[in-house]
């Protein structure tokens, strides 16, 4: 008796098993894409032969990234619009949002992922799906937030691969120089014209694509990582500063809070920075006028007046980012728009020429329609 009971629970475990494997092989393949309107908000100087700074700050979901296609038909959208603005030529310089990239965890998932309530359940779902991978990457996880770790770990060979097909495919089919946002993976490097995750920490890097598709130099890594990824995300503040030719002249990626920092203009300026991007990213909805959370960032309080009242987020962004310091002619802050699961995200690009904002457009004309806070944004400046 026993061995038939036996027999019996190792054919339905045989039979659980299989259906498991079975149905993590399945993927979603939705059908539903979002808005792919784009609105010009900054259009600042004359065109002529100098090039141009163009910010894309995109409105994604989760569900634009189920798939390559999907994600570049929107992206590509955007570029096509902005090129019919007379916006796009061989020295146009396109930035993308910070982590644009690194959301490339989504792609190829079960529909339960992109049908989650809460961020913390879409990962539940991603782990729970991609087993293998995912004990394979909790074993090597570091730092304090193994968990988070494992997450964006456990598909980064993909990702790498994806992230370059995307954003060096886009570079390469509209003819710019691409400055594709960031990606979290783990100590990424190009060998051979081909970016590639390591086995070492997961570092937040941006990735210049030329015209050609391929990319240019070393992965920009972000120096000091926000607050709240620090569990996670390792520093690269040894990490030097790029500065890389390209046809509209020498261009410095600043990731995120890097931008804040007084030092690394000094950096930029010694090493001949003309043009600046800031790939950009604030969590949370309504996050940009909200009090800025200065006792994170005790380091920087002292260029900063919080009288008569505390600055907000978009505040502080527009005094620390960009600033004076910079002998750059032109830079350009880029944040991401959207929603993934209960994480929203705030942010409200802007540019600057020689140290000065750069004003936009009435924001009842060019934002007709839209949200406060939504809809996706081109921010150009003419060289």
């Amino acid at each position: 008796m026993r061995k038939v009971l036996g027999f019996l629970a190792a054919v339905v475990l045989a039979i659980l098993l299989t259906s498991y494997g079975l149905w993590t092989h399945k993927r979603h393949a939705g059908h539903y894409l979002t808005d792919l309107r784009i609105q010009l908000v900054i259009n600042d100087g004359e065109p002529g032969d100098h090039g141009n700074l163009l910010g894309i700050q995109p409105e994604l979901f989760p569900s634009d990234y189920s798939s390559l296609k999907r994600l570049h038909r929107k992206l590509a959208a955007y570029l096509q619009q902005a090129r019919e603005h007379g916006l796009i030529n061989d020295k146009t310089i396109v930035v993308l949002p910070e982590h644009i990239g690194t959301w490339l965890f989504a792609v190829d998932e079960k529909s339960q992922f992109y049908e989650a309530a809460t961020i913390e359940e879409a990962m539940n779902w991603l782990a729970f799906s991609n087993p293998v991978l995912f004990i394979d990457a909790l074993l090597h996880a570091r730092g304090e937030s193994r968990l988070d770790d494992a997450h964006l770990r456990m598909k980064a060979r993909s990702m790498a691969q994806d992230y370059q097909s995307v954003f060096g495919g886009l570079a390469k089919e509209f003819g710019v120089t691409l400055v594709a946002g960031s990606i979290v993976l783990p100590a990424p490097e190009v060998h051979n014209g081909q970016l590639q995750a390591g086995k070492g920490a997961l570092y937040n890097s941006s990735v210049v694509f030329g015209r050609d598709g391929l990319p240019i130099g070393q992965p920009q890594r972000q120096l000091f990582p926000s607050w709240y990824q620090r569990g996670y995300i390792r520093s690269g503040k040894d990490a030097p500063l790029n500065v890389i030719d390209t046809p509209a002249g020498r261009l410095a990626t600043l990731i995120g809070s890097d931008s804040w920092y007084p030092d690394n203009y000094v950096r930029l300026n010694a090493s001949g920075a003309e043009l600046i991007a800031v790939p950009a990213f604030v969590a949370g909805n309504g996050s940009w006028s909200r009090p800025w959370r200065s006792d994170k960032h005790p380091t920087l309080m002292s260029p900063l007046d919080p009288e008569p009242k505390p600055l907000t987020e978009g505040e502080a962004w527009r005094s620390l980012s960009l600033t004076p310091i910079s002998t750059a002619k032109a830079g350009i802050s880029v944040f991401m728009r959207g929603q993934f699961w209960d994480q929203g995200s705030a942010g409200h690009s802007f540019a600057t020429r020689g140290g000065q904002s750069v004003a936009e457009r009435s924001i009842s004309a060019a934002l007709k329609g839209a949200k406060p806070g939504h809809g996706a944004r081109l921010i150009n400046l003419w060289l």
